[in-house]
């Protein structure tokens, strides 16, 4: 029989950097406009719903970028 897969515990857990999570937000902008955080708290929602804690919650940090993109004027400009 083969080995078992390491048991990811909470120490273990990739961690996702910022950059990141700004780049999937801004595919998503592009791909979704208006309804980028709509699309992506439905990921994480699905996500939640299959027990995936930590990729709902990698979703919901999606969210939140999505957010403070969409609130970023072109010229930088925060509203």
């Amino acid at each position: 029989m083969g080995q078992k897969p390491p048991r990811l515990t909470p120490t273990s857990r990739p961690r996702i950097a910022a950059i990141d999570i700004y780049r999937s937000a801004k595919i998503y902008i592009d791909q979704h406009g208006d309804q980028a955080a709509l699309q992506a708290a439905m990921q994480a929602d699905g996500l939640l719903d299959a027990g995936d804690m930590d990729g709902s919650a990698v979703w919901l940090k999606i969210v939140k970028a999505v957010e403070v993109l969409q609130a970023t004027e072109p010229d930088g400009v925060t509203h």
